[in-house]
């Protein structure tokens, strides 16, 4: 999941380099979503309610 997060940030700012704002806004809002459900899951295996095996 961390590889989508850093493809949606690298084409956010291609994108935002070369004018398209809205391809822009898009990218970086599917890596906000998916930044917000890395760290809910990181702090749900911190507090061990939910166990990776």
């Amino acid at each position: 999941m961390i590889k989508w997060i850093i493809i949606l940030l690298v084409v956010a700012a291609v994108a935002g380099l070369l004018g398209m704002h809205t391809l822009s806004g898009a990218a970086m809002t599917g890596a906000k979503v998916l930044i917000a459900i890395v760290l809910i899951l990181f702090l749900l295996v911190i507090l061990g309610i939910v166990a990776i095996a």
